[in-house]
């Protein structure tokens, strides 16, 4: 194994923050991960994926474990459905084109979320009205203490709004090498109801849309929004949409009545936090070079060399004034590596 010390992170996150590795490793099979897991020269370590969902705030000071493991094979497959067991180090947005390419329904609202498939269930992904956990089978993971390789269940994993089980009871003690979804191969479930994603296909006068014209119109949709970080570093949505009681809702709804809303439960209501970001005076907004997108507020950007701590100070601002504005309290998305 080619161990680096002193390691640039820089290429590993998608802020494109400039923090360094202790030591760094790029594992490749399952037995690589085993092996660096168990090094005994590296007390502490710290798993990597594609690096789309963190914030550096610091240097790691810890043995890095960049999990890149590959490939997609059928595990089973019926005249409707079709199961497929995804390596943890493949790119999410080139998972989900495949199967938009092979005609496997199911993931097609969720194109062009940046990060890979092993973390995926970790925050239980989503967008457009439709979350991982919608095709979500099973996932295999290892124990990075006993190195014992478990399968965990859609009912194991506790799914909850950008959620899980991984990101609470089970947080930092397994490492997902693979993820298996069920897919339909024929009679898709379409969901076009949420966003843009209609308005965009009466635009191209589609009305019998494919899974391909949904992720296509999702596509053009997150392209018009959404800042590629290979140009302009971010991670993404920052913050979870709040949901908030139906009572506060309505007293907010009173002084706007403009605002954005979408009904969870008879109890509760989900508020774009893009919005509520945007009416606080951040969007397109900048400090140094940390600053707010300007197409979507829900996204915080770093325009070259924003340390995490400035992108940070950011949120921490953004999360006062929708609080002062609204009564709101916004979360991060994001995690934040101290």
């Amino acid at each position: 194994m080619q161990i680096t010390h002193n390691a640039s992170l820089k290429p590993y996150n998608t802020f494109g923050i400039s923090a360094k590795a202790k030591a760094f490793i790029s594992v490749t099979d399952i037995a690589m991960l085993k092996e660096a897991l168990h090094l005994e020269a590296y007390p502490e370590k710290f798993i990597l994926g594609g690096g789309s969902n963190m914030l550096l705030k610091s240097d790691v000071n810890a043995l890095v474990i960049h999990v890149a493991l590959k490939g997609i094979k059928t595990v089973k497959e019926t005249a409707d459905n079709i199961w497929l067991e995804v390596a943890c180090g493949e790119n999410w947005h080139e998972f989900v084109m495949y199967c938009v390419n092979h005609g496997y329904g199911g993931v097609e609202n969720m194109a062009l979320i940046p990060g890979n498939v092993g973390t995926a269930p970790v925050q239980n992904i989503g967008a457009y009205g439709v979350e991982l956990k919608d095709h979500f089978y099973s996932c295999t993971a290892i124990h990075r203490t006993t190195l014992e390789q478990k399968t965990f269940s859609l009912k194991d994993c506790c799914f909850g709004y950008r959620d899980s089980v991984f990101k609470n009871e089970l947080k930092d003690q397994y490492v997902i090498t693979s993820v298996t979804f069920q897919l339909d191969k024929n009679k898709h479930q379409l969901h076009t109801g949420y966003g843009a994603i209609q308005q965009v296909l009466n635009e191209k006068e589609i009305s019998d849309p494919s899974i391909k014209d949904i992720a296509q119109a999702v596509i053009a949709i997150r392209s018009s929004k959404l800042p590629d970080p290979k140009k302009l570093g971010n991670s993404g949505s920052f913050f979870k949409n709040p949901v908030v009681p139906k009572t506060i809702f309505e007293t907010i709804q009173q002084k706007y009545p403009e605002m954005p809303f979408y009904p969870v439960s008879e109890a509760e209501v989900k508020i774009p936090a893009g919005w509520l970001i945007e009416q606080a005076g951040f969007k397109g907004k900048r400090f140094g070079d940390a600053g707010v997108h300007k197409n979507q507020a829900l996204v915080l950007v770093n325009y070259g060399n924003a340390s995490g701590d400035e992108i940070w100070d950011l949120a921490l601002r953004i999360q006062k004034e929708v609080h002062q504005q609204f009564g709101i309290e916004i979360q991060p998305e994001v995690n934040i590596i101290e």
